[in-house]
């Protein structure tokens, strides 16, 4: 009999029950563990992974884990045939431990988070990693504590098509409120997954505890999924005592909460981080006591993999009536938005004289960088609500990645939206220094693509009434325009309505606008940035990352006085709005130097096109 069928046959009768964690276990067990990755453990002490597995195959467990969570191939700087090599003696240790123990037992290839963006690549790692399995001849497939479904279709058709007998597990990690660590929604992850047709179980594990774990299960309709469902909760949530991390769920707490899960219909039964073989043991004990029924599948309904769960009364930001600057977007009509520099110190009387004469000339808004060339100032999102509280203008914070993960990013959207602001221009963030980086830690756990995703996602399940509108940049003085390009369109699909494009210095820079306009369906927004004077148009060139100024202009500055140079920006910038206005749906201002006065004459040319 082929093993799918084997697997399948066996949920008929009773829950596939796994393993629990491997790393917090190693970590508690021996104080060597520190400092060396699990998976070397495979090569270096394979008697010590043998000797779980042992332990959680005596405590019941029926499906083992490879010890290959962590293993990465493709990735630069590391060696493949390394971790081959790792692979084939976790396959070896885990086979050992079966060998040598009674009953049924499955073997499935772990496979953990895939860490790079560019699709291909991401492909091509998963291949690597998968050929490896197949090669020692391991049928079944656990793909674990994901964080979203980038490359999992192809994987799983990858997978099917060498083996169409392999079971294939995907499991998602979420935190209780249902996000992954990439801000994706636990239950649009789930339903994406259900919908991939060689995808075998789908479920979720790691980062929750089982009362959390336990509240998704009762949101999904698990007898209409089509699929088998699987679940494997932390034991609780960790605490750290003298360096050292422990889980507070009690065995018997876990086990009640485990098998509560098993009757509202989850088929496979797991453990993740934190748990060990005497949870399990708990969790088999009291199966034994209350046997659990098997599942027999229905057929699957018809899925849409594009999908995200919205909410019955969620509105399009674009539709968003609260937001005048998206209905004056929607309505074909140009807009002007001026940037404004924060201020590096607490005295805001420029900045918001220069917003209220913006105000005053007209503009639809104002947006504030996010702590620029990662310089602390004036935090954008508090001068955002300043400034809507105080003169009613529209103001775009920027929201960049470097400084904040997930969890503080959701607190800060939520304050903004009590607050009235619905527009964020979402931006990865310049990095830190390197002089500085021992004092200051940056985060960067996720790109502007998904964090306009997390904040799509958010609109749908909290924001519905007056959700965000999402905007991001477009660098058109990129060598490399077709990457741009390729990031442009994946941050479209994530829900970024809006692009703010570099400044147009140069011919080539207009060329690529002209493409953009072709080729990307959101609006756009130009970038005029003046240039006052020759040493700016040098430190422009060569200091400003993304931004291009056209040798001819540079040598038109040359010997230009302070007059003379505001009136080449003037004309300049003149110009630039002319040529980039058949292509854009508006301007993008960047007001040099506190120079409030040179844009204020800017924007009234602007005005008479």
């Amino acid at each position: 009999m082929e093993q799918i069928q084997d697997i399948k046959a066996y949920l008929t009768e009773q829950p596939l029950i796994f393993d629990g964690a491997m790393g917090t276990y190693l970590n508690g067990q021996y104080e060597e563990c520190k400092g060396n990755a699990i998976e070397e453990w495979n090569l270096i002490r394979p008697e010590c992974i043998k000797q779980v597995h042992r332990s959680y195959i005596e405590a019941g467990a029926v499906a083992i884990k490879t010890n290959t969570f962590g293993v990465r191939m493709g990735v630069a700087g590391e060696s493949d045939a390394h971790k081959k090599e790792q692979i084939r003696a976790a396959v070896s240790i885990a086979r050992q431990a079966m060998e040598e123990s009674d009953g049924i037992q499955f073997l499935f290839g772990d496979i953990g988070p895939n860490p790079l963006d560019d699709k291909e690549e991401m492909n091509r790692s998963y291949e690597k990693i998968v050929d490896c399995f197949l090669e020692y001849n391991v049928s079944n497939f656990l793909f674990e504590t994901l964080d979203h479904a980038e490359g999992l279709e192809h994987i799983t058709s990858y997978i099917k098509e060498r083996n169409e007998n392999a079971f294939i597990i995907v499991s998602f990690g979420v935190s209780p409120e249902g996000f992954t660590r990439s801000g994706y929604y636990g239950r649009s992850l789930y339903e994406k997954a259900l919908a991939m047709p060689k995808v075998d179980a789908v479920g979720f594990n790691c980062i929750s505890g089982p009362k959390h774990l336990a509240e998704l299960l009762h949101k999904l309709d698990i007898p209409g999924a089509g699929k088998y469902i699987s679940v494997m909760p932390n034991a609780g949530y960790p605490a750290v005592f003298q360096n050292r991390t422990f889980y507070g769920a009690e065995k018997t707490y876990y086990a009640k909460a485990l098998y509560e899960m098993g009757q509202q219909g989850a088929a496979i039964l797991g453990g993740c981080c934190g748990t060990t073989p005497e949870y399990l043991q708990e969790f088999t004990s009291l199966l034994q006591e209350h046997p659990l029924a098997g599942v027999t599948l229905t057929s699957q309904p018809e899925q849409d993999t594009d999908a995200v769960a919205v909410g019955e009364d969620a509105l399009a930001p674009m539709e968003n009536t609260k937001n005048s600057f998206a209905v004056k977007l929607r309505r074909g009509e140009k807009v002007l938005v001026v940037e404004l520099d924060p201020p590096v110190e607490p005295d805001i009387a420029f900045f918001m004289e220069g917003a209220a004469k913006y105000q005053k000339a007209g503009v639809d808004a104002i947006d504030i960088a996010d702590c620029p060339v990662a310089k602390a100032r004036i935090d954008s999102s508090i001068l955002a609500c300043k400034v809507m509280r105080e003169l009613g203008l529209t103001a775009i914070p920027h929201m960049t990645c470097r400084d904040r993960n997930i969890n503080a990013t959701k607190a800060l959207l939520l304050g903004l939206n009590i607050e009235g602001v619905n527009n964020v221009l979402t931006v990865t963030g310049d990095p830190v220094p390197m002089a500085e980086r021992d004092q200051v830690k940056t985060m960067f756990s996720y790109n502007s693509a998904v964090l306009a995703n997390h904040i799509r996602t958010l609109n749908t399940q909290i924001f519905s009434e007056n959700p965000f509108m999402v905007s991001g940049a477009l660098n058109i003085n990129a060598k490399n325009f077709e990457s741009q390009i390729t990031h442009a369109k994946r941050k479209i699909e994530n829900g970024v309505s809006v692009l703010f494009t570099q400044p147009v210095l140069s011919e080539q820079a207009l060329d690529n606008l002209k493409r953009a306009r072709e080729e990307l369906s959101v609006k756009i927004l130009g970038g005029i940035m003046p240039v006052v004077s020759y040493r700016n148009a040098c430190f422009m060139n060569n200091e400003m990352a993304g931004i291009h100024v056209d040798e001819k202009i540079v040598e038109a500055y040359k010997d230009k006085d302070r007059e003379q140079g505001e009136a080449l920006a003037l004309e300049i910038s003149t110009k630039v709005a002319k040529a980039i206005d058949p292509y854009v749906d508006g301007f993008y201002l960047i007001t040099p130097f506190k120079r409030v006065e040179l844009i204020l004459r800017i924007i009234e040319q602007i005005r008479s096109l």
